[in-house]
């Protein structure tokens, strides 16, 4: 029975305001009215000629059914056990007041409500209990102790002399009564309880459409927050890298022009092109700022996302041009591309690609920075068979004093990797003098677990 009517769903009905409750005043002046014309058109018709009381109590007994309807919805309970109560006691002392189609229209719409409105579920299943019962009990005496069965029967015998149908005719009278009474409690608390779920499922959908609006709001807030966290990542390895490449080169060309100055001009040549790829790569990212076609009520691209506007993101095949780059009269840098099968770097998806770049781009640039290395590799293995990239970068020298960072290459390195499901390692080189770098990402999913070094794959 819980179940049934919602006793153990956990919602409640919200009360109703200040509007429903004047709409409910005029509804109960309207059902006056109505159940009030009513009786008149029965008494003018003769329908109240055998009524054991006179006109006032009949109005009295319309006017405190109608007091009710006012209170339907604040009161929702209370008024179905009145509802029944009061069809009860009208019914044994005015019984053609209480069978009026008005009156009975107007006990069917209390039971109604009663049942669609109550927050308490199980006080109104005690209501509903009390009004069934008083109702059994009522057609109990009249059938079995008092004389309207037999009343009824012998008003029907007078036109029907002799059985017609399948039913006797007590039984018939008695059956249609039983039934009778069975559709009209039976349909007001069904249609209240289709009422009370319809409201519960209404409730349950604006509640999950204000979820779902909050929701979308974290995840702009989340896309806006990713979104700069790349753009942050970008713009630390273009500029770092860049600009430590071009005080290197600079420092190198400043230090031979005296006696080398073919070596000096071409550190300078290298500085040039380091400024002409800083400034081309920023424009690039200024660009992507100020793109007209981005709709601000829409989410923002995920990270590593390449919008069809901006210029080819560098790839795989642009690590030698960025070796040779990186690669000063104080310290060479070597890039080798290692592939499980021809082409397998290639078929790398392109935010892996640009990862794996960003990544040596970044390691070059804090040897240059932060070491004294003479030289340093870089090795990229690309597995197609277990699904990783691996990026291994060495070098060959000691912490440089007095150069110590932020920290936030080796934290964008770990941001790139943990957003594609990989991982990173980095620290001091094992039995060698020197730093490495070691940075796995999955080519096709996260990676379960970290990847055994791939360079046994035959680097």
């Amino acid at each position: 029975m819980d179940r049934w009517t919602g006793a153990d769903e956990g919602w409640e009905r919200p009360s109703p305001g200040p509007a429903q409750r004047r709409r409910d005043v005029w509804l109960a002046v309207g059902a006056l009215v109505t159940v009030s014309v009513g009786a008149e058109l029965m008494r003018s018709m003769g329908g109240f000629e055998e009524e054991p009381h006179g006109v006032p109590w009949q109005y009295v007994a319309m006017t405190s059914l109608a007091l009710l309807v006012p209170f339907r919805r604040t009161h929702p309970a209370l008024v179905t056990a009145l509802a029944g109560i009061h069809m009860l006691v009208v019914g044994l002392v005015l019984p053609m007041t209480m069978s009026t189609l008005p009156m009975q229209a107007l006990y069917f719409f209390l039971i109604f409500s009663g049942v669609a409105w109550a927050r308490d579920r199980r006080l109104l299943t005690a209501a509903l209990a009390l009004v069934l019962v008083l109702m059994a009990a009522w057609m109990a005496w009249t059938f079995a102790i008092g004389s309207g069965v037999s009343q009824l029967a012998g008003m029907f015998a007078e036109d029907l002399p002799e059985q017609v149908g399948l039913f006797p005719l007590t039984t018939a009278v008695v059956g249609f009564m039983l039934l009778n009474n069975v559709l009209f409690f039976g349909g007001a608390i069904v249609l209240g309880q289709l009422a009370w779920n319809g409201a519960r499922r209404t409730a349950q959908v604006v509640a999950q459409a204000a979820t779902i609006e909050v929701q979308s709001g974290r995840l702009r807030d989340q896309a806006v927050v990713a979104e700069r966290l790349r753009i942050a990542r970008e713009l630390h390895d273009v500029v770092a890298h860049h600009v430590s490449v071009m005080g290197v080169q600079a420092a190198a060309a400043r230090r031979v022009m005296d006696r080398d100055p073919a070596a000096a001009a071409l550190a300078l040549s290298a500085v040039e092109r380091s400024s002409r790829d800083a400034v081309g790569q920023m424009r690039d990212l200024l660009g992507t700022l100020r793109s007209d076609d981005v709709d601000p009520g829409m989410p923002l691209p995920p990270a590593e996302a390449v919008p069809g506007d901006r210029s080819p993101q560098p790839t795989l095949a642009e690590l030698p041009a960025l070796a040779e780059r990186a690669s000063t009269p104080t310290c060479t840098a070597t890039v080798t591309v290692v592939e499980s099968s021809a082409g397998a770097a290639g078929r790398v998806p392109p935010p892996v690609q640009l990862s794996a770049y960003r990544v040596v781009q970044e390691a070059l640039a804090n040897v240059h920075r932060h070491s004294t290395a003479r030289s340093a590799s870089a090795v990229v293995r690309v597995d197609e068979g277990a699904g990783v990239l691996e990026v291994e970068v060495v070098d060959d020298g000691t912490p440089r004093t007095g150069t110590s960072g932020t920290g936030l290459g080796l934290r964008g390195m770990r941001e790139r990797a943990q957003h594609l499901g990989g991982g990173i390692e980095a620290g001091p080189r094992v039995g060698a003098r020197g730093w490495r770098v070691r940075v796995w990402f999955p080519t096709h999913g996260p990676v379960q677990r970290d990847p055994e070094p791939a360079g046994r794959m035959g680097a």
